[in-house]
């Protein structure tokens, strides 16, 4: 099997990966948490999730697409009060993943996508490949893979507003799907509201494919929930999960296809005088 016909990142040589630079593949680097996901799920969702997604896509289009090795810790700190919780503070976490993606710039790839599936990321992972893009030559992109599956989960929930928020109908939908012998269906439990939401609220509400309400209060999950499931997790079925799946990994590569192809805005400075203090980091 010829290298370029390899998508995992990980199980190349060095030349490889050269080989794999000048065929301008897309880098995928699934970034997740270690979190409580209720009593039905296992720790892993959101590292199993992202990664899963990056990896259907990639089978459709190996000589394209290389997928990284999972990060699996993120900011979580809201979450603590649950037994196997991991929390990276932010900072740290920012700095190490931008090393990582400016390692990934510098063996000469040019086009990133940071792939997310912990919602307290997403932030994070926009500030990261914004300053990754203005920190190297590379064009970097970042998503939560949820965002890629709105249309058609709005198309089969059964949940109300708040019923796809964590642990909800669509992570355990797509669990279900990839991995039924890990659901413990048995325990799964409903609760609308939880760290940033609350049932009823016309300002403060979280669900993955509807969106945030116009305010956002984020409190202690403990607080929020009693058993960490904030949404419709009785509602999830293996038939969803596929629908779900399969969505995310073809508008992913839908997004892949066109960004092999955009081009980095090259920088124009009017500027009438260049100051010669601040200098800036990244920007002077």
């Amino acid at each position: 099997m010829s290298s370029l016909d390899q998508y995992l990142y990980d199980s190349l040589t060095w030349p490889e990966i050269n080989e794999a630079v000048e065929a301008k593949k897309v880098i995928l680097l699934p970034i997740g948490s270690t979190e409580q996901h209720g009593h039905h799920l296992p720790l892993d969702v959101d590292n199993f999730l992202a990664r899963s997604v990056c990896l259907e896509t990639a089978k459709q289009a190996p000589r394209e697409i290389l997928v990284m090795p999972t990060i699996p810790y993120g900011y979580n700190e809201h979450a603590l009060d649950f037994p196997g919780t991991i929390n990276v503070h932010y900072d740290h976490f920012i700095e190490y993943c931008l090393d990582i993606c400016k390692s990934v710039a510098h063996a000469g790839f040019d086009r990133i996508l940071i792939v997310d599936g912990h919602g307290s990321n997403e932030h994070l992972c926009e500030f990261i490949a914004r300053r990754a893009t203005l920190e190297t030559d590379a064009l970097f992109a970042s998503t939560m893979w949820t965002n890629l599956v709105v249309e058609v989960f709005e198309e089969i929930r059964e949940s109300g507003s708040g019923g796809a928020a964590h642990a909800c109908e669509l992570e355990t939908s797509a669990y279900l799907y990839l991995d039924a012998s890990r659901v413990k269906m048995e325990k799964a439990v409903d609760h609308y509201g939880g760290a940033a939401g609350k049932e009823g609220s016309a300002f403060t509400s979280v669900d993955l494919t509807k969106g945030w309400g116009p305010v956002k209060v984020v409190q202690w999950t403990s607080g929020a929930t009693p058993h960490g499931v904030s949404g419709a997790s009785t509602l999830a079925t293996k038939e969803k999960g596929q629908r779900i799946v399969d969505a995310a990994a073809e508008n992913l590569l839908g997004f892949i296809r066109e960004f092999r192809s955009m081009e980095k805005a090259k920088r124009t400075d009017h500027r009438v005088v260049k100051p010669g203090l601040p200098i800036l980091p990244s920007v002077d």
